[in-house]
């Protein structure tokens, strides 16, 4: 299933060069980082690297989501958490990622935090690119 946006209103650019032992850079400039293999795939692991971006970028996206969830619940989700760990490693003849998701939301207990990481689950952008294809698990805690 392909989710397309109705519209687009804001398309993000940037430019890599040299993949993992390169540097990235943002259109506006904002970020602008270099990159290299993290010492666990052979790397100095002096710099960035995809696997932490994907998993900055798709951190910060869920929790937007877990907000907008939480918001049509009568849930305050503002305090909460996001950890996210993304793994990777060989796959085939190539190489995969997989990602595991905790939210801690104050003031919830754990099967009202459950219910609602598998809500924002289904309507984060990173998770709808994801299904399918990437092995991902939510859980939700209370505090």
């Amino acid at each position: 299933m392909t989710n397309t946006p109705e519209k687009i209103v804001y398309t993000a650019r940037a430019t890599v060069t040299g993949g993992r032992a390169g540097h990235a850079r943002s259109e506006d400039g904002v970020l602008d980082l270099s990159l290299t293999a993290p010492k666990e795939t052979g790397g100095p692991g002096t710099g960035t690297n995809p696997e932490q971006l994907f998993a900055v970028g798709y951190g910060a996206c869920f929790q937007g989501a877990l907000g907008m969830v939480a918001k049509k619940e009568g849930v305050d989700a503002s305090a909460s958490t996001v950890e996210i760990a993304v793994g990777f490693g060989p796959e085939g003849d190539s190489f995969a990622i997989t990602a595991d998701i905790t939210a801690t939301i104050p003031g919830v207990d754990d099967e009202t935090a459950q219910r609602l990481v598998e809500t924002a689950h289904q309507v984060c952008p990173y998770s709808k690119a994801t299904r399918g294809n990437v092995p991902v698990t939510v859980t939700g805690k209370g505090a």
